[in-house]
């Protein structure tokens, strides 16, 4: 099947090989997108087919993004593709989470179960099976965390050098570990993701590294996954809100590019709302979406937030994010510290955890139904990005009472269950627990 990459500026649609190594339109400098203007899938068939590949020990059928492969047809020789069996993500049914959230119902897609951990393992598979399939010997990336653990374990997996480049002194050792032990040369620049990326495009280019944000359109192929995997978990039921938090949104990209795809080719009979949450001291999409003419979006130069994977201040793919929120009906909403700390715990308490960056969804939720914006009887899914081990030290020091907001306010435990010394001594420990 041909595909291509197109610009995704209305005004410009350029077309390009899709082996060509681009980010941008060359033209009018626009996001790129991948383009199968020739497929018309038979919906019936291909929800049968990928159900029956449930049962397969193909490693293909065993990946919960390559099991889905015809809504990603942009590789034409499976060779290139390196799995670690990501995706296979669970729904996981929260009442307790719900009632915070003031809803009846909710349930959360955990991406945390993917092998690095986040979402970003559907895809970094499709990013690297581009990179070999191009010849590429280096991969590079920026990050805060969650990227550079995956790009890591993907390239190692795949033979290829991955470089990483991290803001010095911003990332949790949680996430830093994963790339280090998985091989990767890693670089902590003193400056932002958002400055360090401008850099890393520029080595890219000049020494013929191969980019693996989010800007890389074959990324948004992996991550459209996520949401088939979610509606065949659902029997093709499409779910009334999907709440997701945003960062570099690259998710809010694809998961729309998925739900668009596959509501023209009939899998789904009508389209999800799309709300994004972003942390209040990194919310510039929160302030595009509202701002009156929607045009041009105004970075924040110094991002704030402990929710690190959301800590971006420009991120590159709002305007694809933009137009993807505004074709569901959606809506952005940002939330404090407290309240990502606060709902990371209430989602603990359901036994599921998560990272900080995730809690997002639960407090917007919180935030959306007290507005009146969600309905109390929505039928809602929430996309928790990343496991509860990407940043333990966030958890002991809220439930130890010493998490500190950027700007050093102290945030409270509310939900906090510090742990209690005791003696070695049985009548005293039974006196306590009665």
């Amino acid at each position: 099947m041909p595909a291509e990459l197109v610009c995704f500026e209305p005004g410009c649609r350029a077309r390009y090989r899709v082996t060509e190594v681009i980010y941008n339109c060359t033209r009018c400098g626009g996001l790129l997108e991948a383009d199968y203007a020739e497929w018309e899938p038979d919906a019936g068939h291909m929800k049968a087919l990928w159900r029956s590949r449930r049962i397969s020990n193909a490693p293909l059928d065993q990946s919960g993004v390559w099991r889905y492969r015809e809504m990603i047809p942009f590789v034409e020789d499976f060779r290139s593709v390196v799995t670690l069996r990501e995706g296979n993500t669970p729904l996981l049914p929260a009442p307790k989470a719900a009632e915070y959230g003031g809803l009846d119902r909710l349930a959360f897609k955990h991406q945390g179960f993917n092998p690095t951990g986040s979402f970003k393992d559907n895809g970094m598979t499709c990013g690297v099976a581009q990179a070999r399939r191009l010849g590429m010997r280096r991969v590079a990336c920026v990050s805060t965390g969650n990227t550079s653990a995956s790009m890591a374990a993907y390239a190692g997996a795949a033979g290829l050098d991955p470089l990483v480049f991290i803001p010095h002194g911003n990332i949790s050792y949680g996430k830093l570990a994963q790339a280090l032990e998985y091989g990767a040369r890693t670089f902590q620049v003193e400056a932002n993701f958002d400055q360090i990326l401008a850099l890393v495009r520029e080595l890219a280019e000049r020494l013929g590294i191969y980019l693996l944000n989010s800007i890389n359109p074959f990324r948004i192929e992996g991550q459209k996954t996520i949401m088939v995997e979610m509606l065949d978990q659902r029997e093709w039921h499409a779910p009334d809100w999907i709440v997701l938090p945003g960062g570099n949104l690259g998710n809010t990209s694809a998961f729309g590019k998925a739900l668009r795809e596959l509501k023209r080719w009939e899998f789904i009979d009508h389209m999800p709302r799309l709300a994004v949450i972003q942390a209040e001291g990194a919310a510039p999409f929160y302030e595009l979406f509202h701002s009156r003419e929607r045009r041009r979006l105004a970075t924040v130069e110094h991002p704030e937030t402990l929710a690190t994977a959301i800590k971006i201040g420009d991120p590159v793919s709002w305007p694809k994010a933009l137009y993807e929120v505004t074709e569901s009906c959606g809506t952005v909403e940002k939330v404090g510290e407290q309240e990502i700390a606060d709902a990371k715990a209430i989602i603990g308490q359901c036994g599921i955890g998560c990272e900080p960056a995730s809690a997002a969804t639960l407090a917007g939720i919180r935030k959306l139904t007290a507005a009146g914006t969600m309905a109390r009887d929505a039928d809602v899914v929430a996309v928790l990005t990343g496991n509860v081990l990407k940043d333990p030290d966030y958890i002991y020091r809220y439930h130890t009472g010493q998490l500190e907001a950027p700007h050093g306010s102290r945030i409270r435990p509310t939900f906090g269950n510090q742990p209690v010394v005791v003696p070695n001594d049985a009548e005293k420990i039974a006196a306590l627990l009665a």
